[in-house]
């Protein structure tokens, strides 16, 4: 165990986590709604620092981040855990474990443990992915820390929840984020126990904290899937920057939400043209191999960066910049 940051003890050795938007408020013996950090008589700690329960390497393109350092590997590493309760998350069997199944599970790994093992693996960074990193955020921190020492680049896939102090904390040591913008708040209530706003504000605050910052909108028929839905993501994000690449992806069968059938092509598709009528420059389509993942040039439509399934085929950008009209291409190359 490692004391936590981000909090404060209240009277009667409570204590208010402050990590992330719910602000949860713990009494002794109890933990937060992440289900991994825990008031012990008044001081809070994080149960699964150093407990990694996932390590692979994945293609920088499988988080997804499709305008940083494409065709790159990515050591990824993730503890048990998560601040949201998804009735559809594809990696519940880790994320809910805390509360589905009361456990705690994970191989000690230190930061320099992580390090090491992803420098040797020949890779170009770190992401911290699969569950929410912000609910492991002390580990991720010094494990940060310490990949840039070794010139190590460093990433997050997050659902963005993370209080303005956790951002600000991280952000210096923060190369790239990809943050899911899930729905409208009452999607956010009624499938992930959460509110939208929170969500909004940092995909507002990781661009000016210098952080290359991408979303993805996972699309769930009957949902989420809906005009007037899909047209209020793209208008905000557009309304951030015209910069930030939207991926939409297809939603398949997971957890609890099997009632809703995996999602078409057509309705990606269509979710596509609603970001580029938004004005939205960089719209890439995910889970949908072949679909919409080649990068193409804003100004003079020229192809840049062929991919297929994650995997990056041909890559001509040149100095961040388009080989034929010579434009900056967004992103870190």
């Amino acid at each position: 165990m490692k004391e936590a940051m981000f909090y404060e003890r209240l009277e009667g050795s409570d204590v208010r986590c402050n990590l992330c938007s719910h602000n949860c408020r713990i009494r002794p013996g109890h933990r937060g709604i992440c289900g991994v950090r825990e008031n012990i008589n008044g001081t809070l700690y994080s149960l699964v620092y150093g407990k990694i329960v996932a390590e692979h390497v994945d293609p920088v393109e499988k988080k997804p981040l499709f305008h940083f350092q494409p065709g790159s590997r990515s050591y990824s590493i993730a503890t048990v855990g998560c601040n949201f309760r998804c009735i559809h998350c594809q990696n519940a069997d880790i994320s809910q474990m805390p509360v589905d199944k009361n456990m705690i599970i994970g191989s000690e790994r230190s930061p320099e443990d992580i390090v090491a093992a992803a420098l040797e693996a020949g890779v170009q960074s770190i992401s911290y992915t699969y569950t929410e990193p912000t609910i492991f955020f002390e580990f991720a921190l010094d494990t940060a820390v310490k990949a840039k020492e070794f010139g190590l680049k460093n990433n997050f896939v997050s659902n963005g929840y993370m209080s303005e102090a956790a951002a600000r904390a991280i952000a210096p040591y923060l190369d790239a984020i990809n943050i899911d913008l899930k729905g409208d708040d009452e999607f956010y209530k009624k499938i992930c126990s959460a509110r939208v706003e929170p969500v909004k504000r940092n995909i507002e605050l990781f661009p000016k904290l210098g952080v290359w910052t991408e979303v993805t909108t996972l699309v769930i028929p009957g949902y989420n899937d809906s005009v007037e839905q899909l047209r209020e993501i793209a208008e905000f994000l557009a309304g951030v920057s015209v910069d930030i690449p939207w991926h939409v992806s297809a939603f398949y069968p997971t957890y609890r939400l099997r009632d809703a059938p995996p999602t078409s092509a057509a309705t990606i598709r269509r979710a596509m043209g609603i970001g580029r009528e938004a004005g939205i420059r960089y719209i890439y389509a995910g889970n949908i191999p072949g679909e919409g993942e080649n990068t193409h040039c804003h100004n003079c439509s020229e192809l840049l960066v062929e991919r297929f399934a994650y995997r990056v085929t041909l890559n001509r950008i040149v100095d961040g910049r388009c080989p034929r009209c010579r434009t900056q291409i967004p992103g870190v190359w």
